[in-house]
């Protein structure tokens, strides 16, 4: 086995999902995705683990016989549309090369260990944010994710037996519900290392946050005939909940987002009959984030009315305030050095949709643009090498 690097791996998949502007989509159990599925499961097997592919679309490489208390490490491989290089595969790929470090070193796991490769932690496809994880933990049901459909309109039981996989057999990981612990690397979605000139730091808790989906409907109707005053058209109520979206946020100091709209039936010289439009909010505290959607839909509902139209709101998904396991943390902080920086973040991962199920940890590895979820996502090839040797330390005092 040749001496692999986080900067190598991450160049032997950079060329699958990348699009024409530098950035990437990989969508979950979809060619690109599947392409990288499937380059995981050749590494982890060079590196001589068992691969074990559940039904919740999560692939495990286990060193070692599959067991209770297991030292469990990985973190996702596709993305958001347009995201960047790291968000996700540079956590797998890191936990891959510490994996070989510790083989190299003649380490031998006490423990069951495994690095897994979780699905559709973005939720581009399926509009669930951290599915794999979800379904793994039981936050998320087999009858509900047989209701999800993916954006490409296909309903997640068919995706799931094209891939390959029994929908029916969905269920609850016993295995990782009695895991020792998760530690997922994730290249940090922010600036805060790079202001305080760290490569790597430990995650303490990830703020609360959701998504929800507006749909408004009007009357569609022909754009240079129908004069204003008779005009139902949703597009405006539309963009006065977007405006609220960004006054509020701007006043209660949380951040909101509205990164996707569709516009039906999408002419230029047609008035819509219809407009949905996401809406991502986070704050530090679940009643600020609460109260923020409340006024946002108060004042959606208030542009309806004006307009003649009809809005109806749905809450997507929904995560608590994550704060990570004390003892684990101050475990990796013995190991790290009591030196190391400890970051909040307002981003979701699949380390803290499973925290609520067994302890779980995060290290952050630098991001010198502080850009995440596009392009210009960024990591220096030696911070990338700290932070899979950090990545080795943390899981072997762990697994010894």
């Amino acid at each position: 086995m040749t001496t692999w690097t986080a900067a190598t791996l991450l160049n032997d998949i950079s060329e699958i999902g990348r699009n024409p502007d530098g950035s990437y989509s990989r969508f979950c159990l979809l060619p690109d995705e599947v392409a990288l599925r499937e380059w995981f499961v050749a590494k982890a097997t060079e590196l001589g683990l068992t691969i074990v592919t559940d039904m919740n679309a999560n692939i495990w490489a286990w060193w070692g016989i599959p067991g209770p208390m297991a030292v469990l490490t990985g973190s996702h491989l596709d993305s958001v549309p347009g995201g960047g290089a790291y968000d996700g595969p540079l956590g797998v790929v890191s936990s891959l090369v510490a994996v070989a470090k510790m083989k190299q070193a003649g380490v031998t796991p006490s423990k069951p260990f495994a690095v897994v490769a979780m699905a559709d932690e973005e939720g581009a496809r399926f509009a669930m944010p951290c599915l794999g994880s979800r379904l793994a933990s039981g936050k998320l049901t087999k009858a509900d994710a047989h209701k999800l459909i993916a954006r490409d309109g296909q309903p997640l039981p068919d995706a799931w037996r094209e891939a390959g996989l029994d929908p029916d057999l969905i269920a609850p990981d016993d295995v990782l519900l009695h895991a020792f612990c998760f530690v997922e690397l994730h290249v940090e979605q922010g600036r805060g290392l790079a202001d305080l000139g760290y490569p790597v730091a430990i995650a303490t808790a990830v703020r609360p946050h959701g998504r929800w989906r507006a749909e408004f409907t009007g009357q569609g109707n022909h754009a240079g005939t129908t004069l204003i005053p008779d005009r139902h058209d949703p597009v405006v109520p539309v963009a006065e909940t977007i405006l609220a979206a960004r006054g509020a946020a701007e006043r209660e100091g949380c951040v909101t987002t509205v990164g996707r709209i569709s516009v039906e039936p999408g002419g230029t010289n047609v008035i819509a009959s219809a407009a949905t439009m996401w809406l991502d909010c986070r704050a530090e505290d679940p009643e600020t984030v609460t109260r923020v959607v409340e006024d946002i839909q108060k004042t959606s509902q208030e542009a309806a009315d004006k307009q003649g139209c009809r809005v109806v709101w749905t809450r997507e998904s929904w995560t608590n305030r994550t704060v990570f396991d004390d003892g684990l943390r101050n475990r990796i902080l013995q190991v790290l050095g009591e030196d190391t920086p400890q970051l909040s973040t307002g981003a979701g991962h699949d380390a803290a949709t499973l925290a609520t199920a067994i302890p779980t940890a995060m290290l952050f590895v630098r991001n010198p643009t502080g850009a995440s979820h596009c392009r210009d996502e960024s990591a220096s090839d030696e911070d990338c090498e700290a932070g899979a040797e950090a990545l080795r330390a943390v899981l072997e005092e762990l697994v010894r």
